[in-house]
């Protein structure tokens, strides 16, 4: 099963976006064996158009033709049910064993995420009840991304 990350806004240069190459790349080297050939981060482009609905319409819509046919979409949103990272683990493994071709997990912009269309979503996912910035959320699905697949190889990195 392949894994992408699509996300709204720059991260490269920052702190939070060398963290997430790191994760990103660790999943990936340890993905490879286990089923998940492909674990992947991309970007879009944060709209530039004064009106909130208009940007995160856009945002959408883009993030929306970068999601592949048939994939099982979980979308990154504070309103969604928080898992812990054994339940997230047992996620992937399930949608891997299933057959599932590709999963896309999508993080909006600063100023949220509109409904994709065209795009329906397997679930909503979220770190809590707080509002976390948006570079601070792909950092955190990259880590648990990671996480997940050494609880799926019974690597020591988990140790709750």
């Amino acid at each position: 099963m392949r894994l992408l990350i699509l996300a709204v806004g720059q991260g490269r240069g920052t702190s939070e976006g060398a963290l997430c190459d790191d994760f990103v790349e660790r999943a990936a080297r340890m993905g490879r064996n286990m089923g998940f050939p492909i674990v992947a981060l991309e970007e879009v482009s944060v709209c530039k158009a004064r009106d909130v609905k208009v940007r995160m319409e856009d945002e959408a819509q883009r993030l929306a033709a970068r999601v592949p046919d048939g994939a099982h979409v979980i979308l990154l949103d504070a309103r969604g049910k928080g898992m812990t990272s054994e339940d997230f683990a047992e996620t992937l493994g399930l949608l891997r064993d299933a057959g599932t071709r590709d999963l896309c997990f999508v993080i909006g912009g600063p100023d949220g995420l509109a409904s994709l269309p065209g795009i329906r979503a397997g679930r909503s996912l979220a770190f809590g009840p707080q509002t976390w910035p948006h570079l601070m959320v792909r950092a955190m699905l990259s880590e648990q991304v990671y996480r997940a697949l050494t609880i799926l190889a019974g690597h020591p990195y988990h140790r709750a």
